[in-house]
C-alpha cells in the first residue's frame, strides 16, 4: 500500500522528503478560524483563561490550530511535523464546549488542543505507527493510560506527530526526525538543521505554535534534546511519574513520556495532567503520593535563595557561542539568589556500552508485548517480523539508514541472561551511586545545571546525525528528572539550559526553570530561515 509520495522540500535543499498524502493535502477551508482567534506564541495558560472567560471556544481553537497546520506544516515552510490530524477533533471540541456551557469544567486543560508523539496509543480513528510502514493504518485497541488522563482532563487530542522511526532505536547511523511513514521533520529555527529526536515532530510543531501543548517520550534525550534545539521547555520526569502503558517501548528501565511546551507554566500544567499511578505500569506505584501541582509558585524577590546548583563542566560543548549563552545563564541564576558551585566533578559516562546493552535486551520482549496488547491485528508480531518486513520493503524503509540495532537486539538473550543483569547493575552504579547521587551528596546540591546540547546540526542523510555532546545521559540512565528551558540563541539557533535533580524533584526543577525563564526572557519565536550556511 502506497501511503506516501516523494516530494522536494520547499527549503530547496535537494533532500527527498516522504510525506503521507493525507498530510500533504490542505486543510478544508472551513477550518479557517475567526480573525479574533490568535494562537501563535500564546500560552496554554492564557488560552485556558480565554476559554474559561468565554472569549473563545474549544472548537475555535481546534480550527485555528488546523489552519496553522495548513499554513506552516503542509504549506509555507513545510515543517512536516505531523503524521495524522484527528478527524474527530472538532466533534470532541464541540462536545467540550457544550459541557462548558452547561457549567461543567474539567479543569485547566478543558478544550485545549494537545499533540501526541506517534508512539503513544490512541484507541480512536488515528493509527499508532511509530513512523513505520509495518504499522501503517494500524489502530490501537485502546488509549494509553496518559491519553485516558488527558481526555478525562478535557484535552482535545489534535493529532499525532512525526518522530525518528521506532524512537531512534532501529539503526546506529540514523537521521533524527525521519520516518518511512512520516518523512523528514524540519527545524523551524533553520530548515536545513536537525530537530534532533526522537520526539522531533512534537518539538517542531509546538515551537511553530501548531498547538499549545505536546507530549513526547524519552529513553535518553528524546524529549530534552529536541526541546532544546527547537527552543522549547521539555520535562523528562522521574521514571514512574507517568505511566508507560500504551507507549511503544524501548526500555522499561528508562522509558518515560513527558510534556513539551513553550513556557514552564504550560509544562507544569500538562505534567500535572499526565502524572499519576496506573495499575498497568507497576513502577508508578512507587511515586510519592499526591498529584503534582498544575502551577509553579516562586518568590519574585529572590526566587532561588538558599538553593545550591552545581555546574558539571565536563558536559559543556566547547562551542564558544553555546558556552557564552551558558555563562550568561549561570550569572542570571546567581543574581536570582542561587549559590552556583562551579565546577563539580561529574565525568562523562563510562557506562554507555552498558546502557545500550540494557536497551537492546529490553527492546525485543517489550515490543512483542506492546504488539500483542495494542496491535494484535497488525501483520507484525515480533521484532523478528519487523526486521523481515524492513528487508522486504528495503527500498522504502532502509534507503536512508539500516537496522543494525534491531538485528543486535534480536540476537541477544533474555532478561535472565548474565550479560543483561551485569549491564543493568553497571548502569545503576555509574549513573546513580558513582554519578548523580554522589555529586549531589558530596557538594550538598539541590540540582545540576549545564547546557542541554550543542547547536542543531546540519541534516545529513548520508552520514546521519552529528551530535556534539549533551547532558541527557546521566538523568536518563538514572531514571531521574531532567528539565530543559530556552537559554537564548547562538547564531540564530536555540540553546537549552538543563536542570537535573534527584528522583521526584520535578517541582524543584520547574521552580528553577520558571525563575530563570522570567528573569531571562530567553525564548525567541522561530523565523523559519531556509538555510544557515551559504550556497
Amino acid at each position: 500500500m502506497q501511503r506516501r509520495r516523494l516530494l522536494t522540500t520547499s527549503a530547496g535543499l535537494g533532500l527527498a522528503t516522504l510525506v503521507p498524502p493525507s498530510i500533504a493535502q490542505p486543510v478544508n477551508a472551513s477550518s479557517r478560524p475567526p480573525a479574533s482567534v490568535r494562537i501563535e506564541e500564546v500560552s496554554a495558560v492564557a488560552l485556558s483563561a480565554a476559554l474559561r472567560q468565554r472569549q473563545t471556544s474549544a472548537e475555535q481553537l481546534v480550527q485555528a490550530c488546523m489552519a496553522r497546520v495548513n499554513a506552516v506544516d503542509r504549506r509555507g515552510p513545510r515543517l512536516n511535523s505531523l503524521i495524522e490530524l484527528n478527524p474527530e477533533a472538532r466533534a470532541i471540541a464541540r462536545a467540550l464546549d457544550a459541557e462548558a456551557a452547561a457549567g461543567r469544567w474539567r479543569g485547566p486543560l478543558h478544550g485545549l488542543p494537545v499533540l501526541l508523539k506517534d508512539n503513544i496509543a490512541t484507541g480512536d480513528r488515528m493509527p499508532t505507527t511509530c513512523g513505520s510502514l509495518a504499522l501503517a493504518g494500524i489502530r490501537a485497541t485502546r488509549d494509553a493510560h496518559l491519553v485516558q488522563r488527558l481526555r478525562a482532563a478535557g484535552a482535545v487530542i489534535l493529532g499525532k506527530t512525526n518522530l525518528s522511526e521506532w524512537a531512534n532505536i532501529r539503526g546506529s547511523r540514523s537521521t533524527s526526525g525521519w520516518s518511512a511513514l512520516g518523512g523528514l521533520t524540519r527545524n523551524p529555527y533553520a530548515l536545513d538543521r536537525s530537530t534532533s529526536g526522537s520526539s522531533s515532530g512534537t518539538a517542531a510543531a509546538v515551537a511553530a505554535s501548531l498547538a499549545p501543548l505536546g507530549v513526547g517520550t524519552e529513553t535518553d534525550g528524546s524529549i530534552t534534546s529536541p526541546a532544546a534545539v527547537c527552543g522549547l521547555v521539555g520535562l523528562k520526569p522521574t521514571v514512574g511519574r507517568i505511566s508507560r502503558d500504551g507507549v511503544i517501548p524501548i526500555s522499561h528501565t528508562q522509558d518515560t513520556a513527558g510534556p513539551m511546551t513553550r513556557t514552564v507554566a504550560d509544562c507544569a500544567l500538562l505534567y500535572a495532567a499526565l502524572a499519576g499511578p496506573d495499575g498497568a505500569d507497576p513502577i508508578t506505584q512507587g511515586a510519592p503520593a499526591g498529584e503534582p501541582a498544575a502551577s509553579v509558585a516562586i518568590d519574585p524577590r529572590r526566587p532561588l535563595a538558599g538553593l545550591r546548583l552545581g555546574v558539571p563542566r565536563a558536559y559543556f560543548s566547547g562551542v564558544p557561542d553555546v558556552d557564552a549563552v551558558a555563562a550568561a545563564a549561570l550569572a542570571t541564576l546567581a543574581r536570582l539568589g542561587a549559590e552556583v558551585v562551579d565546577p563539580v566533578d561529574l565525568p562523562q559516562p563510562d557506562y554507555s556500552e552498558a546502557e545500550l546493552s540494557v536497551l537492546l535486551h529490553e527492546l525485543k520482549p517489550g515490543l512483542a508485548q506492546w504488539l500483542a496488547t495494542f496491535a494484535p491485528h497488525a501483520p507484525v508480531k515480533t521484532l523478528a517480523d519487523i526486521i523481515a518486513f524492513n528487508r522486504r520493503e528495503a527500498a522504502r524503509e532502509l534507503a536512508w539508514f539500516g537496522q543494525d540495532l534491531f538485528e543486535q537486539a534480536q540476537a541477544l538473550g533474555g532478561l535472565d541472561s548474565p550479560a543483561y543483569r551485569a549491564a543493568l547493575a553497571r548502569c545503576a552504579k555509574g549513573a546513580r551511586e558513582e554519578g548523580l547521587d554522589r555529586v549531589l551528596r558530596t557538594h550538598r546540591l539541590d540540582a545540576l545545571v549545564a547546557p542541554t546540547d550543542g547547536l542543531a546540526w546540519l541534516i545529513d542523510p548520508i552520514k546521519g546525525d552529528h551530535f556534539s555532546g549533551g547532558f541527557t545521559t546521566p538523568a536518563a540512565v538514572a531514571g531521574y528528572p531532567h528539565l530543559t528551558v530556552p537559554a537564548g540563541l547562538a547564531r540564530g539557533l536555540p540553546v537549552g539550559l538543563s536542570f537535573v535533580g534527584p528522583a521526584w524533584s520535578e517541582a524543584l526543577l520547574l521552580r528553577l526553570g520558571a525563575a530563570f525563564e522570567q528573569a531571562s526572557a530567553a525564548r525567541k519565536p522561530p523565523a523559519y530561515p531556509r538555510r544557515t550556511v551559504p550556497v
